[in-house]
């Protein structure tokens, strides 16, 4: 029966059993229809994700990246966003970040211009286009339905102090993380060294990431996420790759990675959200980092964020959200896997570089420069930072501070080791 793919026909399925059971279809028949029902909900998902391009631009990992007019980009296909005017630029910056804060470009000269993504080889998007990674029909295929396409399953938020071990772990979602709460907060700054964490299994992901976050813990948590991440199941392979998050509703409903629904707005023709990220930090040898900045703009009230030293990338407008329309109340900054326990033993999937945070530089992941962004708009370092892990002997994390790195911690781990069985 497994040939029918009655997976993504749910609707059908019980219609489609009685069918053949009395024999008005044969076996084979069923298949056919499961099918083409399946072919014609993938195609008509994928023609609204990908946007006619004015160029597309092959990526030597495979991707293929279309440069898509800003105004044609997924986000307008929200219904509040018909009449939208794109804001180019925010309106202010958190103050500290440069020499003039109200002089931002989406596109800064110098050295600070190039963040290497795996497609810049081959070429680059036009003015007045962003890059977007084409999804293709394998990669819906691989979700458990088109619905849940380029969506995380409930609950993978770390909780810190008041959280239940039942409920962290129900999905097999592990942390290392540093955090604070107990303030409005309006912005996260922080620089984390990239990796190519290995994955056990195709279903489980290992990510690196900033975290703001408002509302409870329950059904109407509103998060905003940006960092980088392995997931062979969101995108088919085991690269690096850059990515945001968005959710108004604990991921019930609302929200998505990167532009696989509408929301985020991109203004930026450098960077694809979802590419790949070269090159990566090798263990005892180069490190290679990105520094990533979300503040909400005290004009427009719009969750913006920077990539590197001034890359504006985009926006989350504030309609899109309840608690996040007026600050965040948690930040969080590190690291995240999805154990499946297939087997009953944890899964080796790693975290960061897969080494734990005491082996230091070059060895270990981090985040540095940790920042948060005050009423005033100012970016400071962030008081009373606290730690948490699920299992410290799977994935553990340490702070510290120092003169050149500020607020900073090491974090991630090899997963499954004699002390994690």
């Amino acid at each position: 029966m497994g040939a029918l793919h009655f997976r993504l026909v749910k609707l059908n399925r019980s219609f489609l059993v009685c069918l053949w059971l009395f024999g008005f279809i044969s076996l084979s028949s069923a298949a056919r229809y499961g099918d083409s029902r399946q072919k014609l909900e993938v195609k008509k998902h994928l023609n609204r994700l990908n946007k006619p391009a004015v160029k597309s631009i092959q990526s030597p990992d495979g991707d293929i990246i279309d440069c898509v007019p800003i105004s044609k980009q997924p986000a307008f296909d929200h219904p509040f966003l018909k009449d939208h005017k794109i804001q180019m630029r925010p309106s202010y910056h958190p103050e500290g970040l440069f020499d003039d804060s109200n002089k931002v470009s989406a596109k800064p000269k110098g050295k600070e211009a190039h963040i290497p993504q795996l497609w810049h080889r081959y070429g680059k998007c036009s003015e007045g286009t962003i890059p977007m990674r084409r999804t293709k029909e394998d990669d819906v295929l691989r979700a458990s339905s088109v619905k849940r396409y380029g969506k995380k399953k409930h609950r993978t938020i770390p909780l810190p102090k008041s959280a239940e071990p039942d409920l962290i772990n129900q999905n097999g979602h592990q942390h290392a993380i540093a955090y604070v709460e107990g303030d409005k907060y309006y912005g996260a700054k922080a620089t984390l060294n990239v990796w190519e964490p290995k994955i056990q299994h195709t279903n489980e992901f290992s990510l690196s990431q900033i975290w703001l976050l408002g509302g409870s813990f329950g059904q109407d948590l509103n998060s905003i996420e940006a960092g980088w991440q392995v997931s062979p199941d969101l995108y088919g392979d085991n690269n690096t790759r850059l990515f945001t998050y968005w959710t108004s509703d604990a991921y019930q409903a609302t929200g998505c990675y990167n532009h696989l629904c509408s929301g985020f707005i991109q203004i930026n023709s450098d960077i694809a959200m979802g590419a790949s990220i070269s090159p990566v930090s090798g263990y005892r040898n180069s490190q290679y980092d990105i520094s990533i900045l979300i503040w909400k703009d005290p004009k427009e009230g719009h969750w913006w964020m920077q990539f590197g030293n001034g890359l504006v990338i985009g926006y989350w407008p504030s309609f899109l959200f309840s608690y996040l329309t007026e600050s965040a109340s948690m930040i969080e900054w590190g690291g995240e896997v999805v154990d499946s326990q297939s087997d009953g033993h944890h899964t080796w999937t790693q975290m960061g570089s897969g080494h734990f945070p005491e082996e230091g530089f070059s060895k270990a992941s981090y985040f540095r420069n940790i920042q948060v962004v005050d009423e005033s708009n100012n970016l400071k370092a962030p008081k009373r930072l606290g730690t948490f892990t699920e299992k410290s002997n799977c994935y553990d994390v340490q702070t510290g501070s120092n003169d050149d790195w500020g607020h900073y911690f090491y974090y991630g781990g090899p997963g499954k080791n004699k002390n994690c069985p």
